[in-house]
């Protein structure tokens, strides 16, 4: 008899999904954006429901701030006392607290200038603090990048200015948001719309911060972050992040004519068109798998469990479900044991799996059961 290893083959087997909608219902077309670059990511799973060039290399801005607030809460302590240096007090481009030379003041003062009001000079403060100078903590940054498979991603600075050496990618930006909106300070600041900014030396000074995220402020229902971004390179930039019924979305906009509504009609088209759609329910035959040995020829390959996945209604005809089981297995059998698994895919991107199992018992036949298939089969 042949060994099990020796009998298993993949088999795949490239299913229709039937489209179940209404006649003559209408299908919502995907979000139309100015945006060059673009992404909607689901938070909880990384599925992405829309992208646009978002692979290809860009500037980044003040998106870059999220990747230096996450090495910094990363790899510093919040109460750290920080005394500002020459390097970060000669900033004067763009969005400033006007910090200046032996200035003290916390860690975390500084994370609430760059997220809030994204102040280019406090990044440098922190990159100087957290990783003894700046160039240190861009390698930081770089560093985490990789870990974190950000493959299209390269730092020079902890702002964003321009330089042709620093770029990312929407999708990176994405999965960076992804990680960053799970650090609870992070989550907490980029979501606060104004707050006040604390100085230790000179003692009194204070400064008031407004969030430079629009949407925030505009009502849009679940809002809840994330960072703008403007240079003239990269153009205006957003990222946004809503969640609603305990889903949270991110919408990546970048080199975008009108960045605040191109996040709100991506982040429409997740919450309000993307659904979720039942694949296989639990217990439901999917394959069979042929039996050696056994009182039955072949035994149901079942669903271990409902497998959903969430999609635009209009792109059911392109899911793919593959099936990859044995193709015969030796007798006795239990109910319940795994026979293989069903994959459902998109566009090459996973969008969920679930075991299959045998649907019933199937226990080895008698001596002469046995030699009668050998002699007749």
């Amino acid at each position: 008899m042949l060994s099990v290893l020796q009998k298993f083959k993949s088999r795949i087997l490239a299913l229709a999904v039937l489209l179940l909608c209404l006649p003559g219902a209408a299908v919502a077309a995907p979000p139309e954006i100015t945006a060059d670059a673009a992404v909607l990511m689901d938070v909880e799973s990384g599925q992405i429901y829309y992208a646009r060039k978002h692979m290809r290399r860009a500037e980044p801005a003040s998106l870059t701030k999220i990747m230096t607030a996450v090495v910094a809460l990363e790899n510093g302590n919040p109460n750290d006392v920080v005394t500002v240096k020459g390097r970060a007090a000669a900033v004067s481009m763009g969005s400033i607290v006007d910090l200046r030379k032996g200035e003290k003041l916390t860690l975390d003062e500084l994370l609430k200038a760059a997220l809030i009001c994204s102040a280019n000079d406090s990044t440098v403060a922190i990159a100087e603090h957290v990783g003894g100078d700046h160039d240190r903590f861009v390698e930081m940054m770089n560093a985490k990048a990789w870990t974190l498979g950000m493959f299209g991603t390269r730092f020079r600075n902890t702002n964003g200015y321009h330089d042709p050496n620093h770029y990312t990618t929407a999708y990176d930006l994405a999965m960076l948001t992804k990680y960053a909106l799970g650090i609870p300070r992070f989550n907490e600041l980029v979501q606060t719309r104004e707050t006040t900014m604390y100085w230790i030396e000179p003692p009194g000074r204070e400064e008031k911060l407004r969030n430079s995220n629009r949407l925030l402020f505009d009502g849009y229902e679940g809002i809840d972050g994330v960072k703008t971004g403007t240079t003239p390179a990269a153009g205006n930039c957003l990222i946004a992040s809503a969640t609603r019924e305990g889903r949270r979305l991110i919408a990546v906009a970048l080199h975008s004519d009108n960045r605040y509504a191109d996040c709100i009609r991506l982040l429409d088209y997740g919450f309000e068109v993307v659904k979720p759609v039942t694949v296989a329910g639990a217990g439901e035959k999917i394959a069979a798998v042929a039996v050696t040995g056994g009182v039955l020829p072949e035994v149901e390959a079942v669903a271990e469990r409902e497998l959903q996945v969430r999609i635009d209604p209009d792109e059911l005809p392109n899911l793919e479900k593959r099936v990859e089981v044995y193709d015969v297995l030796p007798a006795p059998l239990k109910r319940g044991q795994k026979l293989g698994e069903l994959v459902c895919s998109l566009n090459g991107q996973e969008l969920g799996r679930v075991s299959l199992v045998a649907g019933k018992d199937v226990p080895r036949a008698g001596w002469h059961r046995q030699l009668w298939d050998k002699v007749f089969n």
